[in-house]
């Protein structure tokens, strides 16, 4: 099928995912032309609205499975892959590579964009160095995080089938020129008062001078498909799955621009269609606190579960708990308050799409609420902080820094994502060894966002906090750097900071919602199962829109697991279904 012309009107990009040193933009994928609130308005006036149940009793998020009167147009196929995003366009690449007959589906009309960093077990990269993955500690750490929410013999298919997956995905990468990136997980002095394990195992890619001039990694598998003579076939909204009387997932029922099609599926239906994060009232009855903490936007618009949402009616069941991806960069203007609503995306609040991802958001310096008083240990990241601000005054906090912000954050050596902070700012190191910040932050600085002042009075004012309390906070915070204990919030030693050099800093922020990880249930086949806890036959999901892994957080730091469990599972989907 030809691609279908109609309806892109934007690409939505992760902002400030981009930078020098090993990370490349986490964009996300193109969309129906649609606004955010339209999207929230279409959302809310649906009966699937969050306000009432429907008439069978599903929840008002959930509705009722459509019915359809009859299709235009019926097609046939072995595997049916559902969602061209980073599962999908890998189990597509991997189909193609072995000739099956497979047919791609994506809602938009380009691939989604790339998740640039994946996780991988004890792979040469990792090898050739003489480090390996301490496999006991990292299945502990997963259940840990999890809250023993997860299959464990998932997970351990992912570590064991992670190693194939990366010599897959580095082979295609490789031919078009792009180079393995192995990178660095040490953490000296630990984070968040506790001893985290950063195991050895994300990967991304850079050119051979080390910069970001290659394609992404969903465009060249676009491209491996289309030298194998496949196509994604675009413009296909998935409506529901065909099961017949409690039987076999036989195929699914699409809407497109030309009408209705149905594809049938002889072997299997994998759905990889992402989570529900562009679905304000799901996501508001599934997971609370995220809207409850989010200042800025991130995520796939077409990511508005429909994949679990078809599932479910087909009789599977979905994650208890719910768990979202959110960084803590949601950088607004002072007087901002959190919340992920019709109206206040009707007001521009969330910020939409992510020009709210703020990188320096995740250091770990002082932040407090809008009290002015410090709330939390700021060494823990990604969604601790917007998790945390939630029970806070308004959902947000104010980050505060000095001059000395260039020292810092080489001290903090953040990881993952986060590192690109302590890696840019290096651009900016002036001859005297001082940093260039008003250089650095020139675009926040610029637009209100980030405040400025020469005094903490004077940025106290900026941000809307009250004097008195914030400056007494500050008094504390320097008498606990200058002790080189922190006896209030047990934040690790190095990661503490001084507030005495001027020019201050002062950033607002919540969290920029990516992605949500909660949703099918699976077994470690990547199978469906239904309420009794049964796979669901044909039926298979992977990645953001499959469950079985995380709950009420994203383990911030195993860095990449999220992409490289998405990946693994969708190559394993392929080699089920074809026998292997």
């Amino acid at each position: 099928m030809q691609k279908n012309q109609q309806g892109l009107t934007r690409r939505s990009f992760l902002a400030g995912l981009a930078g020098a040193g090993a990370l490349a933009t986490a964009g996300l994928a193109g969309c129906a032309p649609r606004s955010a609130s339209e999207a929230s308005k279409e959302s809310a006036a649906s009966p699937e609205s969050a306000g009432a149940a429907s008439a069978s009793g599903n929840p008002g998020w959930l509705g009722d499975e459509p019915a359809i009167d009859g299709v235009d147009e019926t097609r046939e196929t072995d595997l049916l892959i559902v969602g061209a995003g980073n599962g999908g366009m890998a189990a597509a690449a991997y189909a193609a590579d072995l000739g099956m007959d497979f047919v791609i589906c994506e809602k938009g009309e380009v691939v989604g964009a790339t998740r640039h960093w994946f996780a991988a077990l004890d792979t040469e990269p990792f090898a050739s160095q003489g480090v390996t993955v301490d496999r006991q500690r990292l299945m502990g750490e997963i259940v840990r995080y999890s809250q023993g929410n997860c299959d464990q013999r998932l997970i351990k298919m992912w570590m064991d089938e992670s190693g194939d997956m990366f010599t897959f995905v580095d082979g295609i990468m490789a031919a078009g020129g792009a180079h393995v990136i192995a990178d660095e997980y040490e953490m000296p002095g630990g984070m968040g008062g506790t001893d985290y394990y950063t195991p050895p195992f994300e990967h991304h890619y850079a050119d051979a001078n080390g910069g970001r001039d290659i394609e992404e990694r969903n465009v060249l598998f676009e491209k491996h498909i289309n030298e194998a003579g496949y196509e994604v076939t675009y413009g296909h909204k998935l409506v529901k799955l065909v099961r017949e009387d409690g039987g076999r997932v036989s195929g699914a029922i699409f809407e497109t621009a030309d009408g209705i099609v149905q594809i049938n599926a002889a072997k299997g239906v994998l759905l990889t269609t992402g989570g529900y994060p562009a679905n304000p009232d799901m996501l508001t009855a599934l997971s609370p606190v995220t809207a409850q903490s989010v200042t800025a936007l991130g995520y796939n618009q077409n990511n508005t579960g429909d994949g679990i949402k078809a599932a479910l009616w087909a009789g599977a069941a979905k994650d208890l708990t719910s768990a979202t991806m959110i960084f803590d960069r949601g950088l607004v203007a002072p007087g901002t308050k959190a919340g992920y609503t019709e109206e206040s995306i009707e007001a521009g609040q969330p910020l939409f799409p992510g020009n709210g991802q703020f990188n320096p958001g995740t250091q770990p310096f002082l932040k407090v609420n809008m009290n002015g008083e410090r709330f939390a240990n700021e060494s823990a990241d990604y969604d601790y902080l917007p998790h945390a601000a939630a029970q806070q005054p308004g959902g947000v906090y104010c980050s505060i820094w000095d001059a000395n912000f260039g020292d810092d954050v080489q001290r903090f050596h953040t990881l993952g994502c986060s590192a690109m902070t302590r890696n840019m700012v290096l651009g900016f190191k002036k001859d005297d060894g001082t940093y260039d910040l008003d250089a650095f932050f020139a675009e926040q600085l610029e637009d209100g966002r980030l405040q400025k002042a020469d005094t903490l009075e004077e940025l106290a004012e900026k941000l809307q906090l009250p004097v008195d309390a914030f400056l007494a906070t500050c008094e504390r915070y320097n008498e606990l750097f200058d002790a080189q204990e922190d006896a209030d919030f047990g934040k690790e030693a190095y990661r503490l900071s001084a507030l005495r050099t001027p020019p201050f800093y002062g950033a607002t922020l919540g969290g920029t919602l990516l992605t949500t990880i909660d949703g099918i249930r699976i077994n470690h086949h990547c199978q469906a199962l239904d309420t009794q806890g049964q796979p669901i036959e044909g039926l298979y999901a992977a990645g953001d829109c499959s469950g079985s892994v995380f709950s009420g957080c994203y383990p911030d730091q195993l860095h990449g697991f999220a992409c490289g469990r998405t990946m693994t599972e969708a190559i394993h989907v392929v080699k089920q279904v074809a026998g292997l």
